[in-house]
């Protein structure tokens, strides 16, 4: 039972009333900073059902505080120095692909090719259950490793240095760490691993949501736990819009230092999170020296890589899921979002010959069809034909992301409900 209850008064319910709204943006801001870098977040965000590691003795006892007070909390962690293990459980509600249809864009692990990128490594973490270990000492050492059955996959920085390193394989990255000006104007490395597997990290989860709060949120703290044997305050937030997929999202942040330690998000259609990562083990003392050294194993196949951890070659491939299915590209191009906080809509033009392959039609249907067999079957099981004033189209759905393509090509994608989707189609007519 919950220990606690937000604190009464002119805060409000959503953390936004009068007399604590500049104090709201200021912390909201301010979230943006923890001193743990994004690449400790290394940790990945999003697991449910941790298991015993996680097992609560019992809520712990602590002092009430505001939603506003525990935000700016975390915005002043001050914590640099950190290692653990982060458990995390993906539901998304996609189905299983077919034999040979990898999404990873890259080696998936090949003898005889490089190394996965962390991008394609992220992919992994779209389903299923997995074990991150991290460690961070500062801004130039950090470590993060994707633990396997029989094989472990790590990136490491050490004062500029970046090795992603793939056991299964015995290949290796290695690159410089990305670079940014400092003080006196030089580029300096910026310190973070790269952010693909990074921001999967409950730190880096809340900090996207928490930036992301405005007045289609509502804040709230609800009660306390105990998180890898840490005292946490739970803080949760809900969209006020009722288009928005998004049920809730749970963000339990240590009593002490206002390190987020697990971040949960569920669903408005309910059952299982959608994603819930939590520490399993956390430790604030500074990690040993060798944590962050490597040398390549006997035999690696080294290949040197670009400023983001990945082969030139490799990184040109990287995120083109229409092409994974067997579809043209989207031609490039910035998307233009409609509608606000939680209820916002990206939309950007795929092209007609995307829309035909989708519908059946056109002189790229058949093409699609003969390079992938298995496309249309796999459409076909998550996609459902909508209709209106833009004419047809499919909707392509996830436990919280839907996505409608219309036959001529339009895409909009969003956190939102079908019926938000198709009106935003018809508005765009």
């Amino acid at each position: 039972m919950s220990r606690i209850h937000p604190t009464p008064g002119t805060d409000g319910a959503d953390g936004t009333g009068e007399g604590g709204a500049s104090r709201a943006a200021t912390g909201r801001r301010k979230a943006v900073r923890y001193a743990v870098p994004v690449a400790v977040a290394g940790i990945a965000a999003a697991t449910i059902g941790i298991g015993s590691a996680l097992a609560s003795t019992g809520d712990p006892d602590l002092p009430r505080i505001s939603a506003q007070d525990l935000i700016a909390k975390m915005a002043a962690s001050d914590t640099q120095q950190m290692s653990g293990s982060v458990k995390i459980t993906t539901d998304l509600g996609l189905p299983s692909m077919p034999s040979g249809f990898g999404l990873d864009g890259g080696s998936g692990g090949k003898k005889d090719g490089p190394a996965p990128s962390p991008e394609s490594k992220l992919t992994s973490l779209f389903s299923g259950t997995h074990t991150l270990r991290m460690a961070v000492d500062g801004p130039d050492r950090q470590r993060l490793s994707l633990v396997e059955r029989a094989a472990e996959y790590s990136v490491i920085h050490n004062a500029g240095e970046v090795w992603a390193y793939d056991s299964a394989s015995n290949t290796a990255v290695h690159s410089k760490a990305p670079r940014g000006k400092g003080a006196d104007g030089a580029h300096k490395p910026s310190g973070e691993l790269p952010k693909d597997l990074a921001g999967a990290s409950p730190q880096e989860l809340a900090k996207k949501v928490v930036e992301a709060a405005d007045s289609s949120t509502t804040m709230t703290v609800d009660g306390t736990a105990k998180v890898a044997g840490r005292d946490a305050y739970q803080l949760v937030i809900k969209p006020k819009q009722a288009e928005s997929t998004v049920g809730s999202v749970r963000i339990a942040i240590d009593a002490k230092n206002g390190v987020p330690l697990k971040f949960t998000l569920a669903p408005k259609s309910g059952g299982k999170a959608v994603v819930d990562a939590a520490f399993t083990k956390v430790d604030f003392g500074k990690p040993g020296a060798d944590t962050f050294s490597f040398t390549p194993p006997k035999g690696a196949k080294v290949t040197e890589g670009d400023a983001k951890g990945a082969p030139s070659a490799d990184r040109d491939r990287k995120g083109k899921l229409p092409e994974a299915l067997g579809l043209p590209g989207t031609g490039g191009g910035e998307p233009k979002v409609t509608g606000e906080g939680w209820a916002s809509i990206a939309a950007f033009d795929a092209g007609k010959d995307a829309g035909g392959a989708l519908s059946g039609k056109g002189k790229s249907a058949g093409k699609a069809a003969g390079k992938n067999g298995d496309a249309a079957a796999l459409l076909d099981s998550f996609g459902s034909k909508v209709s209106g004033d833009f004419g047809s189209g499919r909707v392509f759905s996830t436990r919280i992301v839907n996505a409608l393509m219309t036959d001529d090509g339009k895409v909009y994608i969003g956190a939102v409900s079908k019926d938000a989707l198709v009106k935003a189609a018809n508005a765009a007519k």
